[in-house]
């Protein structure tokens, strides 16, 4: 599967956090976070490992009660069952894969 630049569709996931669905397949799914300086997501675990990059912005993690700020260039691989929440310190895009695919964020 391919997909064009700008033409997946932005949904709000929470407050000041948008998703768009960039491509998945049988058993990845990749998308595109564009998260509000404030906003934050509550601390939360899925059976799914969870691997992104920061493009821009800054993110504080807590994965597990350990404390992780990450920035331009970062990236992380988050395994399944982990509990972990991030708060956005600065207006920030991160581009995170899932595997298995998420249903919940297919478009």
């Amino acid at each position: 599967m391919f997909c064009k630049k700008d033409t997946g569709e932005s949904r709000q996931l929470l407050d000041g956090i948008d998703l768009t669905t960039l491509v998945h397949g049988d058993k990845t799914l990749m998308g595109q976070f564009k998260i509000a300086k404030g906003s934050a997501i509550p601390t939360h675990s899925h059976p799914h490992e969870q691997t992104g990059i920061m493009i821009s912005g800054k993110l504080r993690f807590n994965v597990d009660g350990k404390i992780m700020d990450v920035e331009n260039g970062d990236s992380w691989c988050l395994p399944g069952g982990v509990e972990h929440s991030a708060e956005a310190l600065e207006d920030t895009v991160v581009i995170e894969v899932f595997s298995p695919v998420r249903e919940d964020y297919l478009p």
